[in-house]
């Protein structure tokens, strides 16, 4: 993936939180869906912050819009101006997306930190991967997770598979609004669980909007992307399947225990991403599909 040099960013929708110390995670301030998208990408277990725990004082720095990322070129060479460069994506794509699916549309925010974040869903830390907070309609994201996503998980983590975990997360919100959240049944796990048919309907939204996103302009006319070239795209379903349920219990546990699966094994996540790639939004019903096309 690509930016143009010249294209330049709108400056909305992304903001710079600075480093928070003195973090003690604790209260009952998540709720059952909330924790269940805390982990979206690295699964882990944060149903302990449901009840008990600690408080805590810390202080953290006000957050700040981004600087130095004025134009394509400074989105090439530098991952928080990449961010900014998809929030624009994004947001162009579903203002004109989400409406055509009969969904009330509002843009979210993408805060960025260091370590440790306050969010509408309680404290939270890098530990958790990015997630997307339903209270406050806002993503969360430390790039330091990138590194992670190569050193830990084996992926390549290109900027296409970087620009796919923002889209995966941006696609909870289009779910939020959607009020599939409120109606899902979070409570099972498995291959064919709501709580996978979630994870990979946001990966089929990542996927839809890539598919389209060589079409977005700034407010020149100059496109932001060039076009996706099939390396690229490979990055991405790299990236899908180094954090399939499969790949992640095999590294960690060694054994794979697929009824506790709740965000999909590698080959479902890059199954769906390609559904959206290939075919769009309109593809990605995942709780229509039988069990065994999940």
């Amino acid at each position: 993936m690509t930016f143009n040099d010249d294209a330049k960013y709108s400056g909305r929708g992304v903001r710079k939180s600075g480093r928070r110390t003195g973090l003690a995670v604790g209260g009952g301030g998540l709720g059952l869906v909330a924790i269940v998208l805390l982990s979206q990408l690295l699964g882990v277990d944060l149903t302990g912050l449901l009840g008990g725990g600690t408080s805590g004082t810390s202080s953290q720095s006000e957050s700040t819009a981004l600087t130095n990322c004025d134009t394509g070129a400074d989105a090439n060479a530098d991952a928080e101006c990449r961010v900014g460069f998809s929030y624009d994506l994004l947001d162009s794509y579903w203002t004109q997306q989400a409406p055509a699916m009969g969904i009330d549309y509002a843009s979210p925010m993408i805060q960025l930190f260091t370590e440790s974040v306050d969010t509408g869903c309680g404290a939270a830390t890098s530990a958790v991967g990015p997630f997307y907070c339903p209270p406050d309609q806002q993503i969360y994201l430390d790039i330091a997770f990138y590194d992670e996503l190569r050193t830990q998980f084996d992926a390549t983590a290109g900027p296409l598979s970087q620009l796919y975990v923002v889209g995966h997360e941006w696609g909870h919100h289009i779910q939020n609004l959607a009020g599939t959240f409120d109606t899902a049944d979070t409570s099972q796990t498995g291959p064919t669980s709501d709580s996978v048919r979630l994870e990979v309907q946001a990966d089929c939204f990542a996927g839809a909007w890539l598919g389209s996103a060589t079409e977005t302009t700034d407010a020149d006319g100059v496109p932001l992307l060039e076009p996706i070239t099939d390396g690229q795209i490979a990055d991405a379903l790299n990236a899908a399947s180094a954090i399939g349920d499969d790949r992640i219990q095999e590294k960690t546990q060694g054994q794979v225990s697929p009824e506790t699966w709740t965000h999909g094994s590698s080959e479902q996540r890059q199954k769906w991403f390609t559904a959206g790639y290939t075919n769009g939004a309109e593809a990605c019903d995942t709780f229509a599909a039988a069990d065994a096309e999940l």
